[in-house]
């Protein structure tokens, strides 16, 4: 019964948007949206300050598990 109403609804939106004249310019739209919000403004706005504060993995851990259990004791 789910498996085929998942069917349905793909194919639902798939013959919607090959039916339309417009369907491949706004698929490119949406990948192009994607792209900028999950790449550019990760990459701008949430540098990775696990990195360039701690140069090895054990160190990061450490860091991240005093802060997770309330132990913030961590050296720096």
């Amino acid at each position: 019964m789910i498996k085929k109403s998942l069917h349905w609804i793909f194919h639902l939106y798939y013959d919607g948007f090959t039916q339309m004249r417009m369907g491949k310019k706004l698929w490119a739209i949406m990948i192009i949206k994607v792209f900028i919000l999950f790449v550019i403004v990760k990459w701008l706005f949430f540098p990775d300050i696990l990195q360039e504060k701690f140069h090895t993995d054990t160190a990061r851990s450490n860091y991240v598990l005093d802060h997770l259990t309330g132990e913030n004791n961590a050296s720096h």
